[in-house]
C-alpha cells in the first residue's frame, strides 16, 4: 500500500478550503491546514494538523512558513484556497484597502509557494494548486483591484508552471464563478437563489481532487468551472435616515 500523500492548504477553515479538506481526508489524503483561525471541529486529528497563521502579516509570514516547512518535509502538494472579496469603484477603496486585498489574494499566495516549492523540487514531483476566479478572465465593473489580484494570479501561475516543469511539479490554477459560500456575507451582491445560479464548494474539492490524482505525467493547466446560468441578485439596503 502507498503511504498518504500530504498537503499544504491555506483556508481549510470554511468554504472552498473546508470542502477541499473534507473530500481529501476521506480520499487518504493527510493535509496541514493554514489559517489565522483555527479550523473548525469535524476533521480527523490524526490525519489533519493546523498551523495557525495570519497571511495578511507580511512581514512574519516569511518565517512562520519557513518554520513550517522545516516541520514537514514529506509535503507534496500545496493548495491555496484563502482568499478575500471587496468591491467598488476604485475611488471608494482607500489606500490601506487596496493594499489589504493585494496582500492576501496574491502576494501572501506567492509567499506560501515561493516557501514550499524547493520541497517540491528536492522530492522530483508535487502538485501547486491555486484556486483563482472568473475575475482573472475578465473585469468587471466595481472589480478593478479583485481582478487585479486575480489576473495577476494567473500570470504567476503560467510562468511557474514553465519555470518548475522540468523539475516534475505540476501547477494548476482552478478560476470558479459564483461560489455559494460565505463570501457573500460581507457584500452587497450574491448570486440568485436557483440552484442553477451558482457553484458549491464541493464542486472544485472534485476538480481539486481529479488535478492531484492525475497520473505525474498530466497536467490540467487551468479549469474554469462555472454555474449553469449567471443570475446576480442585489442585497436590499435600509435606506439612510
Amino acid at each position: 500500500m502507498s503511504a498518504k500523500r500530504k498537503m499544504l492548504l491555506t483556508g481549510a477553515g470554511g468554504g472552498i478550503g473546508r470542502s477541499i479538506a473534507t473530500l481529501l481526508l476521506s480520499s487518504d489524503w493527510r493535509i496541514v491546514g493554514v489559517g489565522r483561525d483555527p479550523a473548525r471541529p469535524g476533521f480527523s486529528q490524526k490525519e489533519f494538523s493546523q498551523a495557525t497563521i495570519d497571511l495578511s502579516d507580511l512581514e512574519h509570514l516569511p518565517e512562520q512558513l519557513r518554520l513550517l516547512a522545516s516541520e514537514h518535509k514529506d509535503i507534496d502538494s500545496v493548495v491555496c484556497a484563502a482568499g478575500v472579496g471587496r468591491f467598488g469603484s476604485l475611488e471608494e477603496f482607500s489606500y490601506q484597502q487596496i493594499r489589504e486585498l493585494i496582500d492576501i489574494n496574491l502576494t501572501s499566495q506567492l509567499y506560501v509557494v515561493r516557501a514550499f516549492l524547493p520541497l517540491l523540487k528536492r522530492r522530483g514531483r508535487g502538485d501547486v494548486v491555486l484556486i483563482g476566479s472568473e475575475a482573472a478572465l475578465a473585469g468587471g465593473a466595481r472589480g478593478a483591484v479583485y481582478s487585479a489580484t486575480k489576473f495577476a494570479l494567473r500570470g504567476f501561475c503560467q510562468s511557474l508552471r514553465q519555470e518548475s516543469a522540468a523539475a516534475g511539479i505540476r501547477v494548476t490554477l482552478i478560476n470558479p464563478g459564483m461560489v455559494r459560500t460565505d463570501f457573500f456575507d460581507q457584500l452587497d451582491f450574491e448570486p440568485g437563489e436557483d440552484l442553477s445560479h451558482a457553484i458549491v464548494p464541493e464542486d472544485i474539492a472534485v476538480a481539486v481532487k481529479m488535478v492531484l490524482s492525475a497520473r505525474a505525467e498530466t497536467v490540467f493547466d487551468e479549469i474554469n468551472l462555472s454555474p449553469l446560468k449567471k443570475v446576480v441578485r442585489r442585497k436590499h439596503r435600509a435606506p439612510k435616515p
